[in-house]
């Protein structure tokens, strides 16, 4: 990842290091729980602001390279 945005972090110190978007809370299996329950990304972001459409969207592709 290292031309790509750094997304996500894991850290002992927030939420018992699951890895959460870079400078949120929020986990990043929450995109993937919201999206396979059949939500849309916008309803996502609606949801968690703190998450830019640029992390959620890097998170997907990188996902997608690992597949």
């Amino acid at each position: 990842m290292s031309s790509k945005l750094r997304v996500m972090h894991s850290d002992p110190d927030i939420l018992g290091g699951t890895p959460v978007f870079i400078g949120t809370r929020v986990p990043v299996k929450t995109l993937l729980d919201y999206l396979e329950a059949g939500d849309s990304l916008d309803e996502f972001l609606d949801h968690f602001p703190s998450v830019s459409r640029e992390q959620a969207i890097a998170t997907l592709e990188l996902a997608k390279e690992m597949l």
